[in-house]
């Protein structure tokens, strides 16, 4: 594809199977409005089986045979040094996959995901009627390993994004469990709307849990826990965290960041230096 070149798709036709669940999942194929004031007010929001467990095993069957070739580009977790990290690609768990890059180009299935009615539906509104997914920021699958896995420390996921305006949602599926044991997510609800400026960063732009200022935002850090098919949408600029996987199961998460149309990405900046994909909300 050429740079920055914008790539039409329209949503597929894919059956959604719903299941019973309490209210604050998503109703037929739309958030319920205290989603979207949990959302406008935590930073994100929670749509308990969203994807079909048909697709749900589709996108796992694919995810486990690109990691069974190893096909590039994939990021190590050696490669990062995070803590936990094996020291190298050399060491024993050197090669344990952090993230396969650039999902979308790894089958059809994950276009499927993309489009699915219910997940666009959500994110028109949220981010309002026409939709853009940015294939250079995440467009990956998130995979915790056990043994070798490590920590992810407090960021937002903004901070090496280049757009017009901060406003973002990352698109978050469980293709299965994730737990506190396996590495899931901890989110600072409301945290996206505080004005941070650069002081509470380290040089890698995490959110330094050292400060005594930011100990008080931390400890109102709450865990959260999904299953397979469950999709959890969050702003760009809310804090979150995750740690190791202590299992003995790997938990694998595929993610896709989402912006409205009229958010370009600024000129020369490496969020302009992909193709991006509009999509279409479905037909009424």
């Amino acid at each position: 594809m050429e740079t920055g070149r914008t790539v039409r798709l329209e949503p597929q036709n894919v059956m959604q199977t719903l299941q019973t669940a309490p209210p604050t999942v998503v109703h037929l194929d739309r958030l319920a409005i205290e989603q979207l004031q949990q959302f406008e007010r935590d930073g994100y929001t929670i749509a308990r089986q969203l994807a079909p467990p048909g697709l749900v095993d589709r996108v796992l069957q694919a995810t486990l045979e690109e990691i069974d070739r190893l096909a590039e580009p994939i990021e190590f977790e050696a490669d990062l040094q995070y803590p936990g990290a094996p020291l190298s690609r050399a060491e024993p768990g050197g090669r344990t996959v952090r993230r396969l890059k650039q999902a979308h180009a790894r089958g059809y299935v994950f276009t499927e995901w993309m489009t699915l009615p219910g997940v666009v539906n959500c994110l028109v509104q949220l981010l309002g009627p026409e939709i853009v997914c940015p294939l250079a920021h995440h467009n990956c699958v998130m995979t915790k390993h056990p043994s070798y896995s490590s920590d992810t420390g407090w960021h937002q996921d903004i901070r090496y994004w280049s757009f017009d305006r901060p406003e973002l949602v990352t698109v978050w599926l469980a293709l299965g469990p994730e737990t506190s044991q396996n590495g899931s997510l901890r989110l600072i609800p409301g945290s996206h709307r505080i004005p941070l400026d650069r002081h509470p960063f380290d040089d890698d732009l995490f959110f330094r849990s050292d400060l005594g200022e930011n100990a008080e935002l931390i400890a109102q850090a709450v865990p959260l826990e999904l299953q397979s098919g469950d999709v959890l949408f969050f702003h760009c600029k809310t804090l979150h965290a995750a740690g190791r996987n202590v299992t003995a199961q790997t938990k694998y998460s595929v993610v896709f960041t989402f912006r409205s149309a009229d958010n370009a990405p600024r000129p020369g900046s490496r969020s302009a230096g992909s193709p991006e994909l509009l999509i279409h909300p479905p037909l009424p």
